[in-house]
């Protein structure tokens, strides 16, 4: 039985500055040039013209991401919001990710007052060196003064983006930054280890030998001060990057992680439909900002055909990030495909006796001292 449960993802691909760790689809664009209603435009075209991928289903949540979201004027968002609420919304969570230098008390209102209730704010950090090391605009009095405004505003709830294993930092000043930051109130806190992506300015960099870089050993000692941080606050990392309080988890990254479909809206942006019990697709919109507003009716220039077994690999990829872990017999029986091959019975069982998995029944998880090597797990059960 197909799933009836959607996500919708809307991509703003416009920041004030472009982070040399990104590798998302965006570009550096002063305030004054962004066209708001237009781009809202094209999203609202490009939702119609998919209005068959949500026939029969209801969207359980809507996330802003990009680029920096929190730039969109909210009327213009919440055009975006209301026109997909009226399209099969149930009890719908709507998130936007915010910069610091982008969100203040009236911002939050207002994107409140538009149909969010859900912030998600990249702090990155709470150290001024660190900041300027990440190529971000704000310092850290100002990250914490978005984060007050963002708690204090009619917006539900707030959650904040934090990385850890930076050149020079501890594992102690990792741990402290993510506890004065749930110290402040949060109920939910990203917590991602420092990638260095290919096609980025520290890519670059590292690949002349000229990034510095923290020792892997300080890397896995603050992953875990972080999360026993955390966890003497009361939130449970539920997710090898996230953590929160008991009902405060991501519904829509939680969709993500269980193999739901999810409709991509905007520039840049990727979908997946299901095709039947064992096919699906996967596709991905013009990158470019005007070119997809010229063809926001016809945006897509990738499309990724995907059988039961490549939709399987995804589900173990995904399923074992988070600690519910994975039940490889539903997942099987829903793709049509028996995913106990006497292959991958032998690695579950070798990888059990390193510790590296646990089984109960059909279902599989990896202990949280062992998420470090979560996706090296992943890959030998593809």
């Amino acid at each position: 039985m197909l799933p009836s449960r959607m996500s919708v993802y809307v991509h703003f691909p416009y920041c004030l500055e472009k982070c040399p760790y990104c590798d998302f689809v965006s570009y550096k664009t002063p305030r004054e040039s962004i066209d708001h209603r237009a781009y809202a435009d094209a999203v609202l075209t490009e939702l119609a013209s998919r209005a068959p991928a949500l026939a029969g289903r209801t969207i359980g949540s809507v996330f802003f991401g990009g680029g920096t979201p929190s730039l969109w004027e909210p009327r213009e968002l919440g055009r975006v919001v209301a026109a997909i609420r009226a399209r099969g919304a149930g009890d719908v969570e709507v998130t936007v990710e915010c910069n610091p230098t982008s969100l203040d008390r009236a911002r939050a209102d207002a994107l409140a007052e538009a149909g969010v209730n859900r912030l998600s704010i990249g702090v990155q950090s709470l150290r001024d060196p660190e900041l300027r090391f990440l190529g971000r605009l704000h310092d850290a009095r100002g990250a914490l003064e978005a984060v007050r405004s963002a708690l204090a505003s009619n917006v539900g709830r707030v959650s904040a983006d934090l990385i850890f294993g930076l050149p020079d930092q501890s594992p102690a000043e990792a741990a402290r930054q993510a506890g004065e930051l749930a110290d402040l109130g949060l109920r939910h806190l990203s917590c991602y280890q420092l990638t260095i992506e290919p096609r980025t300015r520290f890519g670059e960099l590292a690949k002349r030998g000229r990034l510095p870089l923290a020792d892997d050993g300080a890397v896995a000692e603050a992953f875990l001060a972080v999360e026993e941080a955390l966890a003497s606050r009361g939130l449970r990392h539920y997710e090898i990057s996230n953590y929160a309080a008991p009902g405060e988890e991501a519904r829509h990254n939680l969709g993500y992680w269980r193999g739901e479909e999810y409709l991509g809206l905007g520039c840049g942006a990727y979908g997946f439909a299901r095709e039947g019990r064992g096919a699906g697709v996967r596709w991905r919109n013009r990158i470019l900002p005007d070119e997809y507003m010229q063809n926001a009716s016809n945006p897509t220039t990738e499309r990724e055909p995907l059988d039961a077994e490549a939709l399987l690999r995804e589900r173990i990829m995904l399923g074992l990030r988070v600690a519910e872990g994975l039940d490889l017999a539903a997942a099987g029986d829903d793709l049509g495909v028996d995913p106990m091959t006497p292959e991958r019975r032998r690695t579950i069982d070798a990888l059990v006796a390193r510790g590296r998995l646990e089984v109960d029944g059909a279902r599989l998880r990896i202990p949280p001292r062992a998420w470090l090597f979560a996706d090296d797990t992943a890959a030998r059960l593809f």
